[in-house]
């Protein structure tokens, strides 16, 4: 059975830059001071999931994702990235197929603000998560609401999906689905980045059937296989071409992220600092 480990995914991600991601988890305690420093505080936390991708894809599909891309656009910024969250919200994927490990919506959230409230106390004030798995956005919203409210004058926290980082970046990704699920884009990128791990001789094509529906359906009400898009149009050249534009994208958002501060200065919220539980 063909697997990759970590440190081809990296060299893969990093291909063709002159410097490497930050990864923090490869530094000690005493390092972690002056890369804060360096990042003006800011903190990349990548989320993915851990749920079946059709036939042909990893279950670890999202997380390979979001992980590489982390790692390129660290590599492009200099901006820490640490460890993927692997374990989120896949309840829509349902039981049907094996391979779906999921966390309730409410654990998510709980994870997320946990982790945060750490990095906040250790100094660190700015967060972007980046996400690339569409069923994280509505409770990564929540989380980022939360958050955002409670350390007022503390943190600056944003959450972006990988998918969306640019609108030609979305368009490559609902090309073929717009309820897309391990289609094109996705093994585009796996191609490029996992092709060990890819299995394109399976037929996986499964047609988008929401369109111009009214309600909102999970998986199992909507494709055969676990899969919406076809895959069998995919390629390693359009899977490295939307990688990069993905990182470009990303990188640009990191180098505005380091220097922003709140619209409005201090003397219009500075009352708000205190600590506020509304929960």
């Amino acid at each position: 059975m063909p697997y990759i480990v970590d440190s081809q995914l990296e060299e893969r991600a990093v291909l063709g830059l002159e410097s490497p991601a930050v990864r923090l988890e490869r530094y000690a305690w005493p390092d972690l001071a002056a890369l804060r420093q360096a990042s003006n505080g800011l903190l990349i936390i990548p989320t993915g999931a851990t749920e079946q991708h059709g036939p042909h894809l990893p279950i670890n599909c999202d997380t390979i994702i979001a992980q590489a891309l982390c790692w390129r656009a660290s590599a492009l910024t200099g901006i820490p990235v640490l460890p993927a969250v692997p374990y989120t919200v896949s309840v829509g994927h349902t039981a049907k197929w094996p391979g779906t490990f999921s966390l309730k919506h409410e654990t998510y959230i709980a994870v997320l603000r946990e982790i945060i409230a750490w990095a906040v106390a250790t100094g660190w004030c700015k967060v972007i998560i980046l996400n690339s798995h569409f069923g994280n956005d509505a409770s990564q919203r929540v989380a980022v609401d939360q958050l955002r409210t409670e350390f007022i004058g503390r943190l600056q926290i944003t959450a972006r999906n990988s998918f969306q980082l640019s609108p030609a970046v979305y368009a490559a990704f609902i090309e073929d689905a717009e309820d897309l699920h391990a289609n094109k884009a996705e093994t585009d990128l796996l191609l490029h980045l996992t092709p060990e791990l890819v299995h394109l001789d399976r037929n996986a094509d499964d047609p988008d059937r929401t369109q111009n529906t009214v309600f909102s359906y999970p998986v199992a009400q909507t494709s055969l296989n676990g899969v919406t898009g076809f895959p069998s149009k995919a390629s390693a050249e359009d899977g490295k071409r939307l990688f990069e534009s993905m990182a470009e994208a990303f990188a640009e958002i990191l180098h505005r992220a380091r220097v922003e501060q709140p619209p409005l200065d201090e003397s219009h919220w500075g009352s708000l600092t205190q600590p506020f539980h509304y929960l």
